[in-house]
């Protein structure tokens, strides 16, 4: 009877090398969810390629016609195809989400590596924070808004200024954390630059912790402009938005029930599928769980 071969050393480290450390791991829930969201941003962009008709077009003899071969989930009270505006409309709440969390990223990483390396500006500029958080984003919001007009840029605005000062706290506690570290105390004593201080030694890290802030932030905005338009101070209602397409839909739910559980399940799929990858971020990105597999 031939005996079981054990492996090598040589396998075993072979074996080890190919492994993944646990923390880069992907489970199956992460997994589904960047497939549905891979779908779900493919779809929007790609929607002018595929759509079967023109978002705007009216058609008042197909007004509030439920799903058909047609029309393949019904269109809305103007005759308007659904499935064409779900589609599009995904493309702006897109840009709206994406725009609004890397303006919120960037201006914070920027606010907060000078607040947490600088002490005579820190106590401004936290003050400045902590007025800009004691207000109610969505009241902020939706005075932004007023104030510049109904448009994306509008939009994108208003909602990046309740979320900086959030990634400015953030950013600042890992400095605080990080310039009493022995390089950077080295840098300075060397007679490092700011910039180069800034830049190379204290920046890095904080990029895991803005990497997941900015998938949550992407998810909020996405919301938020739902929120907005809902309330009808968001985009334009000629601009066609998840949000705008719930809001115009909210009227005649008894009659087509679709205008709003249609383009709602595909807004709450994407911000699910946002939420899920931040979660599976964080945890990679955790630097205890890789101190607890050394």
């Amino acid at each position: 009877m031939a005996h079981a071969t054990q492996p090598t050393s040589a396998m075993q480290a072979v074996l080890g090398a190919l492994s993944l450390p646990r923390r880069w791991r992907v489970g199956v829930g992460p997994m589904i969810a960047g497939i549905v969201l891979l779908v779900i941003v493919a779809s929007a962009l790609l929607a002018p390629l595929y759509v079967p008709y023109d978002p705007m077009q009216m058609n008042s003899l197909n007004r509030l016609q439920p799903a058909s071969a047609e029309h393949l989930l019904g269109t809305d009270q103007y005759g308007r195809d659904l499935f064409s505006r779900i589609m599009i409309g995904g493309r702006v709440s897109l840009l709206i989400g994406v725009g609004a969390a890397l303006f919120s990223v960037l201006t914070g990483m920027l606010i907060g590596l000078v607040s947490g390396f600088f002490r005579m500006a820190d106590a401004i500029i936290m003050r400045i924070m902590d007025s800009l958080m004691a207000i109610p984003a969505i009241l902020l919001a939706i005075a932004l808004v007023a104030l510049n007009g109904p448009s994306v840029w509008s939009v994108i605005v208003a909602i990046t200024i309740p979320e900086v000062p959030r990634v400015v706290r953030l950013v600042r506690s890992v400095v605080l954390s990080a310039r009493e570290e022995p390089y950077v105390e080295a840098a300075v004593a060397l007679g490092s630059g700011m910039f180069k201080i800034l830049g190379k030694h204290l920046m890095p890290n904080t990029l895991p912790a803005l990497i997941v802030q900015g998938t949550y932030i992407c998810a909020s905005a996405i919301l938020t402009e739902a929120l907005l338009s809902f309330l009808g101070a968001g985009v334009s209602t000629e601009i066609p938005t998840w949000g705008n397409i719930m809001a115009e839909g909210r009227t005649y739910f008894q009659i087509n029930p679709g205008l709003i559980f249609w383009t709602g399940a595909v807004l709450s799929l994407c911000i699910l599928s946002i939420n899920l990858l931040g979660d599976t971020a964080r945890d990679m990105l955790d630097p205890r769980l890789k101190r607890r597999e050394t």
